[in-house]
């Protein structure tokens, strides 16, 4: 070995690790058993410790961890900038809507034949969700910061923003959260990019860090509690001003008199501005364009999945 190569060799021991990682130490006591594992003792490693990070009193690290893990897993997968889909995880995909009205019609009940057609007109929201996720996921794929589509995790429109993303072979994420009747993630998110949530607070910082935009579909107490304090925050300048998009006017403005607000003084005329009506994924897509500049607005005429072979989900 000579004098440089030995230099090179004695000043790699210098510069390694002093301690041993966290990861290394659990592997350790996890092949070496002590008499002390067994319930009631305090000899686990504190980061392994289960029963202890649940305590009421680890509420602040929980909160902590809920908001490093994703913010490190992203990172480290490059994502800088994603577009929020919300909506109701009741809406149905048409072919599904379409099978449970023509069940109702064979059953004969009434009832269920009125509630299967309006799930069935409701589904054009499942296909234009769908239809967005996949033109916005194409048409950014080449750009520096590509958009990545994050959803709920859930089904309904969620689960159309993935599967959009999914059949442009493109990532998105899925931000579940931990429900009383459980929620199952849908099977188009980005495996690695599927978290999951205790803290709503947590789940909610996630979906705006990086959006540059929100996009929201009809929906119930859930979806209007994500736009109204997205509309909040925008109003009241605690956020950058981004594209608020609502798809389905007649839906907007039946549930929620806007112009009553601004008569009482409730909102301002300018408030009316923060977000814009659309119908389609096409005119969604002109919206984004036009408040970024984007090149290629017109993309979103060769977006259709209709006539496309569909990839099968993971």
């Amino acid at each position: 070995m000579n004098k440089q190569r030995l230099l090179r060799h004695k000043r790699s021991h210098l510069t390694d690790r002093n301690f041993p990682s966290a990861g290394e130490d659990a592997a350790i006591v996890a092949v070496e058993p002590s008499p002390y594992d067994q319930p009631g003792s305090s000899y686990k490693l504190a980061f392994t410790d289960t029963e202890f990070i649940l305590r009421e009193e680890m509420r602040a690290v929980r909160m902590q961890l809920e908001l490093l893990k994703p913010e490190l897993i992203q990172t480290e997968h490059g994502i800088e900038s994603t577009l929020v889909i919300f909506g109701s995880a009741r809406i149905l995909p048409r072919d599904v809507a379409q099978q449970r009205l023509a069940e109702a019609i064979a059953k004969g009940n009434a009832q269920a034949v009125a509630r299967a057609r309006m799930q069935l007109e409701m589904s054009r929201y499942y296909e234009e969700a769908r239809r967005f996720a996949t033109l916005v996921t194409r048409a950014t794929c080449d750009a520096d910061e590509p958009l990545v589509v994050v959803t709920g995790g859930g089904p309904g429109i969620m689960e159309a923003g993935n599967r959009g993303a999914f059949e442009a072979q493109g990532k998105s994420i899925g931000l579940n959260i931990v429900l009383q009747h459980e929620q199952r993630p849908n099977p188009y998110i980005t495996p690695e990019l599927c978290f999951q949530f205790h803290y709503f607070a947590l789940r909610k910082m996630h979906f705006l860090m990086r959006s540059v935009a929100l996009v929201c579909f009809p929906g119930g107490f859930g979806t209007l509690d994500e736009l109204f304090e997205v509309l909040t925050l925008t109003q009241a300048r605690k956020v950058r001003q981004r594209p608020i998009v609502l798809f389905g006017e007649s839906f907007w403005r039946k549930l929620i008199n806007f112009d009553y607000l601004v008569e009482t003084g409730m909102i301002a005329v300018e408030d009316l501005d923060l977000f814009h009506f659309v119908e389609t994924a096409e005119q969604a897509w002109d919206v984004l364009a036009r408040a970024f500049e984007l090149n290629g607005a017109d993309v979103g005429a060769e977006s259709g999945t209709e006539a496309e072979s569909e990839p099968v989900a993971p």
